[in-house]
């Protein structure tokens, strides 16, 4: 009886959980570069219609080791039977660097950037899985080392920071059956930002995306999903440089005007709430010359990690991560939601 009695409430808790509009959930990151972050995330979810996936509104939150803060809030809505989605996102604040290699030049850096950040995005569906949108971003950064020589570095490189204010046009396919955790369906996008002083921003020059991503299920609720993206700049100083985007390295540390990834990851359900994912991928780093063929400019990751569902109808996820890459580059992944 006493272990009957034990079952039946964890039950009811789990049952009452569901129910709940409230969602918290810790986020962890660690890595050589930026030392270990600790924070969370506190969502509430909310029905636009009944039809639609859940709408939720959410702030969060980070400190590390290295004394850098970040924090946000974000907005997500959908409504009219998923047609219309927008997505709001204002934030910012303080990272504090500590290279080993940076940008490959083989000097140890210590760096701190400020952050200030607001972007928009919106989508209306304009036939069967096809839907067209605008979005558009404001960022204020500034980099800048305590080291003279490191500061002289930045400023050769062109890496001091800058005021930018873009806009851009989004067309995006997206057959996925939910927003969250997808088990099933492909999303293709392809995505323009066209930054301009005539805007407001210090700099004009273009970004291009493209991405690609696939959800195979097989097995009792495994599945095989997979990313290619692509990342190219135009006219851009390295400021606006694509980085490498992989789970195991920290942004900004490799730059180049362009990038392509590839990515696979195997989520295989274990029972209950709980899953375990193993994941590989490289990414490529090229242009003013440089090019994919040079190994030095492939940047290869692997992993595994797991995951825990925390609201099973509405698809939402916790995961985990640890990641390698070359050159010493690792790290630990806490984070809501999948990596793609």
């Amino acid at each position: 009886m006493g272990a009957r009695a034990v079952d039946t409430h964890q039950n009811s808790q789990q049952a009452e959980d569901e129910k709940s509009p409230w969602l918290a959930v810790p986020l962890v990151s660690s890595d050589p570069k930026v030392g270990t972050s600790a924070g969370g995330m506190a969502g509430y979810l909310f029905k636009l219609d009944q039809d639609s996936t859940s709408s939720m509104v959410a702030v969060g939150g980070t400190y590390s080791t290295t004394d850098s803060l970040l924090g946000g809030v974000v907005l997500r809505t959908f409504w009219d039977q998923d047609r219309k989605r927008l997505i709001v996102f204002g934030g910012g604040g303080e990272i504090n660097n500590d290279y080993e290699d940076f940008l490959g030049s083989g000097m140890p850096a210590q760096t701190t950037d400020q952050l200030k950040a607001l972007q928009a995005r919106y989508l209306q569906q304009v036939r069967d899985n096809w839907y067209a949108g605008v979005k558009g971003t404001y960022t204020n950064y500034l980099i800048f080392s305590e080291d003279g020589s490191i500061n002289d570095m930045l400023d050769s490189l062109g890496l001091t920071g800058f005021d930018s204010v873009a806009v851009g046009l989004i067309a995006m396919y997206d057959s996925r059956d939910n927003q969250n955790a997808p088990d099933s369906g492909t999303l293709f996008s392809l995505e323009n930002f066209a930054y301009r002083e005539a805007l407001g921003g210090e700099e004009s020059f273009d970004v291009y995306t493209l991405k690609l991503k696939q959800y195979l299920p097989h097995g009792d609720g495994n599945v095989l999903a997979y990313q290619l993206s692509g990342r190219w700049t135009s006219d851009a100083s390295p400021g606006g440089y694509s980085s490498v985007a992989l789970r195991g390295y920290t942004r900004g540390q490799y730059l180049a005007p362009h990038s392509t990834q590839i990515e696979f990851e195997e989520r295989v359900h274990i029972g209950g709430r709980f899953g375990v994912n193993f994941f590989a991928g490289v990414a490529c780093l090229y242009g003013d010359g440089s090019k994919c063929t040079d190994t030095e400019n492939l940047y290869p990751s692997v992993g595994a990690g797991g995951q825990i569902t925390l609201k099973e109808e509405e698809h939402i996820v916790m995961t985990f991560d640890f990641a390698f890459g070359k050159s010493g580059n690792n790290g630990f992944y806490m984070r809501f939601g999948q990596s793609f």
